[in-house]
């Protein structure tokens, strides 16, 4: 299934709950909140999302207090500052390593997805294979899935 498909079926799913999605980004760089707004009607469910590339804009915007911003701590301090920041139901962030070298002792490709929603925040760790476009996309791929897992 690709991307857009996958996007068009978590707006569907959450449609039908009645619950809205934000996202925080950062090895993605915008590339979630794109997916998650390019399908028809989307406005309904996806409020918005924040793109915190910068070690600064997670700490100062989504309150951030992780030591290593390439970790499963990061990942959920920033999907549940999101889901604070933009009052939705359910938030995505997305934190790790696109390359082309490697960030806090850990390899290109490590990716860390962060989905808070009304019961808490999970954290999913992934190993992604290809080029730091390939990394990105993945990841963001990664992160519908994992919502829309939950959402049944």
């Amino acid at each position: 299934m690709t991307s857009e498909d996958l996007a068009a079926r978590v707006h569907q799913a959450l449609l039908a709950r009645g619950e809205t999605v934000g996202c925080a980004e950062s090895l993605t760089g915008g590339g979630l909140a794109d997916l998650l707004s390019g399908t028809p009607g989307a406005s309904a469910t996806f409020a918005g999302g924040v793109v915190s590339y910068a070690t600064r804009v997670k700490r100062q915007v989504l309150g951030v207090t992780a030591a290593q911003v390439v970790s499963a701590d990061c990942a959920s301090q920033m999907a549940r500052g999101a889901q604070e920041l933009l009052g939705v139901d359910w938030a995505l962030a997305t934190t790790g390593v696109a390359g082309p070298e490697k960030q806090d002792d850990k390899p290109v490709g490590t990716v860390y997805v962060g989905l808070a929603g009304p019961h808490g925040v999970t954290v999913h760790r992934l190993a992604l294979d290809g080029d730091r476009g390939a990394v990105r996309d993945g990841a963001a791929h990664a992160a519908l899935e994992a919502l829309l897992d939950v959402l049944g």
